[in-house]
């Protein structure tokens, strides 16, 4: 049994991380490229983790060019087995309000320009994602909430649009009305979908910052608005976070989810026909299965 490492990837007005013991951004090396930024690792009490700002320190990565992959096997490499994203998004739920938060079950792609996939040509690989994020995490995170008095919704479907502009006002009105999705924002997939790929348990903490533009009483989004509700609620996802974080930690048994598992049946391409190269860069996000 492993003892856990918890990675937290900060997304827009979390570029870091208060009250770490023993902190120390390092530089990890992924054969994907370059992650968003160095790593920042300590401890919350005796519980190791690793903190990865999305956009990098000073916002510099669009939803669009973040490597994803990178960032997802960085993580891996440096040991960590659960995965907590945090990202600002639109609502498309009266009751999800600005400065709610809302844990996300599931996930809508409508993303067109990102790698999705660590695996390919020469090692293909399909694994489920259907359960995108992990109940148990989730659990955890509800629980949290709770102690702190934190408004959090538990559920909802995010839809990920590739940005970086915001939606139209008619896309806006279908994806609350036909598609029904509850939140809208830019950076979650393919993040979750190479998170199972990496057989990591993965979920979603969204902080509600406007209602994007269906609403009639709010008209379009506007950014100014968005930053001073983000920056608001930065406090809140850290006190979350700190909270949450021991809980998770010590021992971890196997994920009853199955997470840390995905690639259990999920090779496809015989032994003997798998390419080398490929399979030397997938040793951290799947070195347990290739032996």
């Amino acid at each position: 049994m492993e003892n856990a490492m918890i990675g937290l990837i900060g997304g827009s007005g979390l570029y870091a991380i208060e009250g770490l013991h023993d902190e120390k951004w390092v530089t990890v090396e992924t054969p994907w490229g370059e992650p968003s930024d160095q790593i920042l690792t300590g401890r919350v009490g005796n519980a190791p983790v690793a903190f990865l700002p999305r956009h990098g320190r000073g916002h510099r990565h669009s939803p669009t060019s973040i490597n994803y992959r990178a960032n997802i096997d960085a993580l891996k490499r440096i040991g960590v087995t659960d995965v907590i994203s945090v990202s600002a998004c639109g609502s498309f739920r009266e009751e999800m309000a600005p400065g709610d938060f809302v844990l996300v079950d599931q996930f809508i792609d409508r993303t067109v320009n990102r790698e999705k996939t660590f695996f390919g040509t020469g090692c293909v690989a399909h694994v489920s994602v259907a359960e995108p994020t992990c109940t148990r995490l989730r659990r955890a995170l509800a629980a949290a909430a709770d102690d702190l008095g934190v408004k959090a919704h538990v559920g909802g479907t995010y839809l990920t649009m590739e940005g970086p502009q915001f939606s139209t006002l008619a896309e806006s009105r279908m994806y609350r009305e036909h598609w029904g999705a509850d939140v809208i924002g830019m950076t979650n997939m393919p993040e979750a979908k190479l998170a199972r790929e990496a057989e990591l348990c993965y979920t979603t903490v969204a902080m509600v910052t406007d209602y994007d533009s269906w609403h009639p009483d709010h008209g379009e989004v506007d950014i100014t608005s968005i930053l001073a509700t983000m920056h608001a609620n930065v406090g809140h996802a850290r006190n979350l976070l700190e909270h949450v974080i021991p809980m998770l930690s010590g021992a971890r048994p196997a994920c009853p989810h199955g997470c840390d598992r995905a690639l259990e049946f999920a090779l496809m391409t015989a032994p003997e026909q798998r390419d080398p190269a490929l399979l030397a860069k997938l040793d951290a996000v799947a070195g347990r299965v290739l032996g």
